[in-house]
């Protein structure tokens, strides 16, 4: 019933990788990862919502670095 949404984050996260921006890829990929957990919780599966959890914090992570090495005057 709820397959479509493991469809569309697979989808994403192949789509991420078109992107040549790397924060783009990974806010992409926060966001399938997102789609993943909420796929996870209908099926009842923690692997699933763990592991792209971890993925989601650490796209959104090293994105937020990245942004912070590239305009250091954004954080003050």
């Amino acid at each position: 019933m709820f397959e479509w949404i493991g469809w569309i984050a697979t989808a994403m996260f192949a789509a991420s990788y078109f992107f040549k921006q790397p924060n783009r890829l990974r806010y992409i990929q926060a966001l399938a990862a997102l789609l993943w957990i909420s796929y996870g919780i209908f099926l009842k599966a923690p692997p699933i919502i763990v592991s792209n959890l971890v993925v989601a914090v650490i796209a959104v992570s090293s994105a937020w670095q990245q942004r912070a090495k590239e305009n250091p005057q954004a954080g003050s």
